[in-house]
């Protein structure tokens, strides 16, 4: 509405049509009775007619009654003579400035936008002082923009403010309601710009952490090829490093060159980089796969130096320990005087001085000759060691001369000095000691070599472990949790969209049990492998992970062999750097099922005396019910053709092949004309609850891709079969009885073994059905009347 003076209120209203035209409708133009003003309005008018035509129609007035038509006296301030206190002018600069208010947190907005898409979008440099620079400009960037957010929200609290002063002054029930409406819009805007701030600060606190795991990523990368690079030339000097010395001065030479391996500080600092890869994978580093390949690679060498280095110089200090030895007995037989020897106390003492040497020598000295020979054979010459021996020898014989007993003299008390002279023959004095000492030392060394070799195995099945846990993880992050990685999404094949699960299968269940919980069993059995058997009993249930992941085996492989070939799998084995392909990972747990009961063997083999041996027995054996059980279950998995719910008929026990001849017993048909026909080939799968009978067939295909499966042809319930054990002429037959003998099924196995098993495993379900009465009533007289029937 136009004012008394219009030129000075015109611009107003252009301010605010342009300021907040939604909320215009309609102007009522009010005209002024003077000439100069009517001229003036007249002239205002001409210049925004135009603009005023084009956004909202206009109302021509030429007095206040006129105005008082359109509006209701009571919304009119005082000045267009209504009886509202109000003034118009305070009005317009209140939703000018709200309006301008919305436009600001619009523009925030905007720019809040650019600047993560420039983010998101920004290619990182490849060095650590360009990532440096990328995290200072973006932190001084979001610290601007944070300071503009915060001036707009202070704007916004100072229209709050100014809102609530207005409404504590007028008291007037439609400027309450009208005051209370821009107060909710303005609240609404600041609500808005405390969620963009919120949604701002997650994002930029991820690309944040994003720049910083990628930085810490790259200074990693180079200390670890650095301290790789230094391993490696200490491996090497190591290698440069002579194992054997000739002198005693040479050895300790040599001594003091591994000691200054071992001390440096490549060895410290390669501890601590493996020591920093385990903090950033505790950190949850996007890298993960690529920091623990890093510090298990950098552990390898570490412990490969290490134990090289300690071999060395162990080696080294028992040479250098014959070599002292070698040259005091050297010096010992130089200066004892053969003038002395002629005499039975001189040729005694010279001995005992000998034996002394030996006595006093370390246990390396004192080992067999022919395994000291062996294992020093580069210094310890036969010579050199033949001068100790043929010493010895000799003064043994002076010591006797002199000793020999004389006829007809009394025997001398059992505990008298003689009795160590080599007078007593060995066939005498000898001859039980020395027994009894052999075979003492056979058992001994018997159990030592049982115990190095449980030792050896628990340490491999540890390792292989560990092993098999780093490369599930690697799977899990470098294959399927790039499924859902954005920029990969260009190169993923449709086929392999929302289906991880059918590719992988429960391979996270699988590595969860063997990280968190088998590992450590492994690891507590070090000292006692004799033990893991328990280990194995304990985690027995836990296993049947495998079986879901073997059923869903085929489904996995058939999908692997549609995007094996594509830029996507391609792209994630390069980074992981594998040489494998993702099939050949995908077939791990398989054969890690089978190494168990591998290593379980050759533990039990080593332990058959061992008070734990029953124990390995039953973890070997849980091992192998549940290698069969997966394989039975990958079979039934091929079964097509049935109608029902194969869940429904239980887990399967046995499954195989056999001959089958069916009878069915309502005609005049008997047994020996029966067996003139054809067998058929039948697979038989024997569940809890029932008995399928089914006929394999061989897909066709490629030979990696050709796969078995089976039609369905009957199915017989349990509670309603009964079985003959023997039929006579064929000790690999037996019968398989249906509703009172109805239906006679002749099955002949392909041994008598598997015969017996088959029949062992129905005993069972027949049993189980007559003690909790679930199974016919006529089926055990039916049993009964079975092996009756052989005999007759």
């Amino acid at each position: 509405m136009a004012e008394a003076n219009p030129l000075r209120g015109l611009p107003r209203i252009q301010r605010a049509a342009m300021s907040f035209p939604g909320h215009l409708h309609l102007v009522l133009v009010l005209r002024p009775k003077t000439h100069l003003q009517t001229t003036g309005t007249d002239l205002g008018f001409r210049f925004s007619q135009e603009d005023f035509a084009l956004k909202m129609p206009m109302v021509m007035l030429s007095s206040l009654t006129d105005l008082l038509r359109f509006i209701d006296e009571n919304q009119l301030s005082s000045e267009f003579g209504g009886t509202l206190e109000e003034c118009h002018s305070d009005w317009i600069v209140l939703q000018t400035a709200i309006e301008s208010f919305a436009v600001t947190v619009k523009e925030i907005a905007q720019l809040l936008q650019t600047f993560g898409t420039e983010l998101s979008e920004i290619e990182l440099p490849d060095e650590a002082s360009g990532i440096e620079y990328l995290l200072r400009s973006h932190t001084e960037k979001y610290r601007q923009m944070k300071d503009d957010i915060r001036t707009v929200m202070r704007e916004g609290r100072q229209l709050l403010s100014n809102l609530e002063a207005s409404k504590a002054v007028e008291g007037a029930a439609a400027e309450d309601r009208d005051i209370s409406q821009d107060k909710e819009r303005v609240q609404r805007l600041v609500a808005q710009l405390r969620d963009m701030e919120m949604a701002f600060d997650g994002f930029f606190e991820k690309h944040h952490l994003k720049l910083q795991q990628y930085l810490q990523l790259l200074q990693y990368e180079m200390s670890f090829h650095e301290v790789q690079t230094s391993v490696g030339k200490l491996s090497a000097q190591e290698k440069a490093i002579a194992s054997v010395g000739t002198t005693v001065a040479q050895t300790e030479q040599l001594l003091k060159d591994l000691e200054m391996l071992e001390t440096t500080d490549e060895m410290g600092r390669a501890q601590i980089i493996i020591l920093h890869g385990h903090q950033l994978a505790a950190s949850h580093h996007y890298a993960l796969a690529l920091i623990v390949q890093r510090c298990n690679e950098l552990r390898h060498h570490s412990d490969t130096l290490t134990t090289a280095l300690r071999a060395k110089r162990a080696s080294l200090t028992r040479i250098r320990d014959l070599l002292l030895r070698l040259e005091e007995g050297a010096y010992l037989l130089a200066n004892q005087l053969l003038d002395k020897f002629q005499s039975k106390e001189g040729a005694q003492a010279a001995l005992q001085d000998i034996e002394r040497l030996v006595e006093m020598a370390p246990s390396v000295v004192r080992s067999n000759p022919d395994v000291l020979s062996l294992e020093f054979e580069a210094i310890l010459t036969p010579q050199l060691q033949g001068m100790i021996q043929s010493r010895q020898a000799c003064l043994r014989k002076l010591a006797d001369i002199q000793v020999r007993p004389i006829q007809l003299v009394a025997p001398r008390p059992e505990n008298s000095p003689r009795c160590k002279s080599p007078v007593f023959s060995p066939k005498h004095s000898m001859s039980i000691s020395t027994t009894f000492a052999h075979d003492k030392l056979t058992v001994s060394i018997c159990l030592n070599v049982s115990c190095l070799f449980q030792s050896h195995v628990m340490k491999e099945l540890i390792e292989t472990e560990r092993i098999y846990v780093d490369e599930l993880l690697s799977v899990l992050l470098g294959y399927r949790a790039e499924i859902d990685n954005p920029s990969l999404s260009n190169i993923l094949p449709p086929v392999l969209r929302n289906k991880k699960e059918e590719l992988f299968g429960n391979l996270p269940e699988i590595y969860k049990f063997h990280s968190r919980i088998f590992l450590h069993d492994l690891e507590s059995c070090l000292e006692s492998p004799e033990r893991v058997g328990a280990r194995f009993l304990e985690r027995k249930e836990n296993f049947q992970v495998y079986e879901r992941y073997c059923r869903n085996k085929p489904r996995s492989d058939a999908l692997w062999r549609q995007c094996s070939d594509s830029a996507f799998i391609q792209e994630c084995k390069k980074k992981l750097d594998h040489k494998l392909g993702l099939d050949s990972y995908l077939l791990k747990p398989v054969q890690r099922l089978t190494k168990y009961q591998l290593l379980l063997k050759e533990l039990l083999k080593h332990s058959s005396n061992s008070q734990y041996a029953s124990e390995l027995q039953g973890a070997l054996n849980a091992m192998l019910d549940l290698l069969k059980s997966v394989n039975d279950s990958m079979h039934q998995i091929a079964i097509t053709g049935y109608e029902g719910e194969l869940s429904d008929l239980g887990r399967v026990l046995m499954q195989g092949s056999f001959n089958v001849w069916i009878n069915h017993r309502k005609g005049p048909t008997r047994m020996k004309d029966m067996a003139r026909f054809k067998p058929m080939q039948r697979h038989l799968f024997l569940h809890e609850r029932a008995l399928l009978f089914c006929k394999k067939r061989e897909e066709s295909g490629e030979a990696h891709d050709r796969t078995a499966s089976y039609s369905f042809k009957h199915c017989l319930m349990m509670s309603a079969v009964g079985i003959t054990e023997n039929v006579k002429g064929d000790v690999k037959k037996f019968e398989i009885w249906y509703n009172g003998k109805e239906e006679v099924y002749v099955v002949q196995a392909s041994t008598v073994d598997v015969k017996i098993a088959w029949l062992t495993e129905i005993r069972k379900i027949l049993n189980n059905q007559q003690k909790t009465g679930k199974g016919s009533h006529t089926a055990f007289p039916f049993l009964l009347i079975s092996w009756l029937y052989v005999f007759y």
